[in-house]
């Protein structure tokens, strides 16, 4: 009997290939989308899941608080961590971490690598797995280094790496390799190929940092024990921050207050600085998408489903004739649609698999390595498909085969009134849909291209910097450049815009004339540095040579500055006295604001100090007409001044931008699963405008017969779908509009949305619904009548 099922709905589906096609195909792609996006959802739900601890992870985080402002750091003092496992028996372990960078040189081999400095506990606290090395000791000694798999290859090939040294630092300390590691996961806050054990900060480059309450820079991570309670261990902080750090906190005028962040919430809950950061609110938005995807391809079934089911009525008065049961008749309904979703789903499982390579590229992580990596996807798209049959074949399975055959024979069934109404519902459903996600992408990429193209306050154009990692010989290297034909201006400094610059515990006078205490950014900058960067003075004056005091008692500020300490004009701020790490002095100067981080930031304080000895990053001005010429010329005057060092350089546009890169993903991936949405409507209204026009075949003849036009039948068959469409609009352009304006309020600065998205929104999802209704509507119009008339 199942064979016969089988056999019966494979000649039907044969029998009418186009509508199988499209089924096929809409369905195949929905379901490819909806498990890719699946995909990508649960990659940046699980971050760090991996970890067997990872329930009893927290991350210590503090609030600084000064008499001006509340500091949300996501670091800590470097005092905190082993302290609060001495002080409380709720903590099994902790560890540090601090990025860094480091010459490495073997041989000939040398690279700048970057460096994560990890207490031993590193291994005791997370699951990453050393394959070489013992876990307890491997991070102990001062000069200790762990590889990943990766980065030993690298240095050292199928060589046994462990025991073997290394140079680290122009200083050439030897460092003894005592572990391999597996690659980190793709989905970890923790990331790095060279892990330095914690004691060569400690003990070789800033002895006496672990006493240091009020110096901070360590991001640290406790594991609590068993049954521990976090929200109880955060309520002792407060007495065990006053034993230990309260007479340095009333000296300094600053309070801190530590929190406990779960590790699993770090990466998208998080409000502050993380290594990282994710976006709840990106997940929200396409976990979205994907129902809605799916929900599309589900009613392009359902809808194609039911409207052809009507044209086997005689069919199954002839069944009923001849004795089949109803059960019998609504099984092979239920049956044909159940084989239907398991092509499909045989092909959304091949699709996805040969997209999987472009998916992690446009999602810029690799979210997957293969489509089996996690078999709960496969087997939930399969129930799903399964499920989908089930559904929609139980129309055709419950009211045809309750027809009456005598009825059916002599030609009198209709489609019912709520069959068709139930269609018309579900195509307003699908284009609704459509439509909302068009305006959603307008948005977004209005939105994407506002932040590209705003006027950051400074010059960013064909600017090359190059990091000499404070080497001694960085001043002769940048006075070296300064005879290249192809270079227009350089400067050094500590920061450029959009690389991270510490901040500064700062007394600076204010509008009251008290010396206000602040924790402000800070940029290390040299004479050249203002002028070389187009940034403009709104009062007072730059850094000069001129002025011998401005190497050691100048202070400019901008203008986010001037506004925390309480003055309403830049000019009032002129003079004004500072004291900042153990510098004094008065402001010279202000700046305009310029955008030195991410639009999605509102513009900070900022404060710029002389300091050569901090200024270890080299930009330099190039002419573009020439610009591989003087890259290669830097170079060879990088390789005459430091010549243990490798040349690496890159151009500041493209730094700057970096920041954006995940809103950039999300515009991508955003805007390809959305034109996958409207290509499945299309799909659906194409398949239901060929049913409607066959159904109409003679109407349409006689019509034609009767001196109707082309255009008058091709307007006549495309009305109807042309109002769904604009009840679709109507319906979804609010949706469209409060959900986009929630998106948008993550960004401090951000566009509006404006009435013409809506208007092209409607005008686009008519025209492209127009053009697929019409394909059908041309073809049945410019057919010949009298074979029309002749149709059955």
């Amino acid at each position: 009997m199942l064979k016969n099922y089988f056999k019966i709905a494979f000649r039907n589906l044969w029998k009418h290939k186009v509508f199988s096609l499209i089924n096929v195909m809409g369905l195949t792609v929905g379901m490819s989308a909806c498990l890719l996006i699946s995909m990508y959802v649960h990659f940046e739900l699980t971050y760090d899941a991996f970890h067997s601890k990872a329930d009893r992870i927290y991350r210590l985080v503090t609030d600084v608080k000064t008499p001006s402002e509340t500091i949300n750091a996501g670091i800590t003092s470097w005092a905190f961590g082993p302290t609060i496992q001495q002080d409380f028996a709720e903590v099994e372990a902790y560890t540090r971490l601090n990025g860094g960078s480091f010459l490495v040189r073997k041989g000939d081999i040398k690279f700048q690598e970057p460096t994560v400095f990890a207490d031993s506990s590193l291994f005791r606290v997370f699951d990453f797995q050393l394959i070489q090395g013992d876990p307890k000791t491997a991070l102990k000694e001062p000069l200790s280094i762990v590889f990943t798999e990766k980065a030993a290859k690298k240095y050292f090939g199928d060589a046994d790496p462990v025991g073997q040294t290394l140079l680290l630092s122009g200083e050439g300390l030897p460092a003894k390799v005592t572990g391999v590691m597996k690659d980190i996961p793709e989905n970890s806050l923790i990331k790095g190929d060279m892990f330095v054990s914690m004691t060569t900060m400690t003990q070789r480059f800033n002895r006496g940092i672990d006493n240091e309450w009020g110096n901070f820079g360590a991001m640290t991570y406790l594991l609590l024990k068993n049954g521990a309670d976090s929200k109880s261990l955060e309520k002792k902080f407060p007495a065990y921050l006053e034993r230990r750090a309260g007479k340095l906190m009333r000296e300094s005028k600053m309070s801190y207050v530590l929190f406990l962040e779960p590790l699993l919430s770090v990466h998208l809950h998080s409000e502050r600085d993380v290594p990282e950061k994710g976006s709840m609110n990106n997940v929200y938005v396409f976990s979205v998408v994907a129902a809605f995807i799916l929900l599309i391809a589900c009613i392009n079934f359902i809808n194609l489903t039911t409207a052809r089911s009507a044209e086997r009525a005689k069919e199954v008065g002839i069944r009923k004739v001849v004795g089949a049961a109803r059960p019998l008749l609504a099984r092979q309904f239920v049956s044909e649609s159940v084989m239907l979703c398991l092509i499909a789903f045989l092909f959304s499982i091949a699709l996805s698999a040969a997209l999987i390579p472009l998916f992690n590229d446009l999602a810029g992580k690799i979210i997957t390595t293969g489509i089996f990596d996690n078999p709960l996807f496969i087997g939930t798209m399969l129930l799903a498909a399964v499920l989908l049959g089930v559904l929609a074949g139980l129309y055709p399975a419950l009211v045809l085969s309750s027809f009456e055959p005598v009825t059916v024979l002599k030609g009198r069934f209709t489609t019912s009134v709520k069959g068709i109404l139930l269609r018309k519902g579900l195509v307003t459903v699908q284009f609704a849909i459509s439509i909302a996600l068009i305006i959603s992408t307008m948005i977004v990429y209005i939105q994407m291209n506002y932040m590209r193209n705003r006027d950051l306050g400074f010059s960013k154009d064909q600017m090359l910097v190059v990091n000499t990692e404070g080497d001694p010989k960085r001043e002769a290297f940048k006075q070296s450049l300064n005879g290249l034909a192809g270079i227009q201006s350089t400067a050094a400094s500590s920061s450029v815009p959009g690389s991270s610059n510490p901040g500064a515990y700062s007394e600076i006078e204010n509008k009251s004339g008290d010396l206000q205490v602040s924790n402000l950014d800070l940029y290390f900058v040299d004479f050249d540095y203002i002028p070389h960067f187009g940034l403009k003075m709104v009062a007072g004056r730059p850094f000069s040579k001129e002025f011998g005091t401005d190497t050691t008692q100048a202070m400019v500020v901008n203008e986010a500055a001037v506004k925390l300490l309480g003055y309403s004009k830049p000019e009032e701020a002129l003079g004004r006295r500072f004291r900042q790490w153990g510098r004094e002095g008065k402001i010279i100067g202000v700046i305009k604001d310029f955008h030195f981080r991410s639009l999605q930031e509102a513009i900070r304080p900022l404060t710029m100090r002389i300091e050569p000895g901090g200024s270890e990053l080299v930009s330099m001005k190039i002419e573009g007409s020439r610009l591989k010429e003087t890259v290669a010329e830097v170079e060879a005057k990088w390789k005459a001044a430091m010549p243990d060092r490798p040349f690496s350089y890159y151009f500041m546009d493209e730094f700057f931008d970096r920041q954006y890169r995940s809103e950039e993903r999300f515009e991508k991936l955003f805007f390809n699963f959305a034109i996958l949405a409207i290509f499945i409507s299309c799909l659906g209204l194409l398949g239901l405008a060929s049913h409607s026009t066959m159904q109409r075949t003679k109407e349409i003849g006689v019509r034609k017969v009767m001196g109707a036009s082309i255009a008058s039948i091709v307007g006549l068959l495309s009305r109807d779908f042309l109002k769904l469409v604009l009840i679709a609009f109507v319906v979804a352009s609010p949706i469209a509009y409060f959900g986009m304006e929630r998106w948008l309020e993550h960004f401090a600065y951000r566009t509006d949305i404006y009435w013409w998205i809506f208007a092209i929104a409607a005008a686009l999802s008519a025209v492209i619904a127009f053009a697929t209704v019409s394909f059908q509507s041309i073809r049945a119009a410019v057919m010949n009548p009298v074979k029309s008339l002749r149709s059955e």
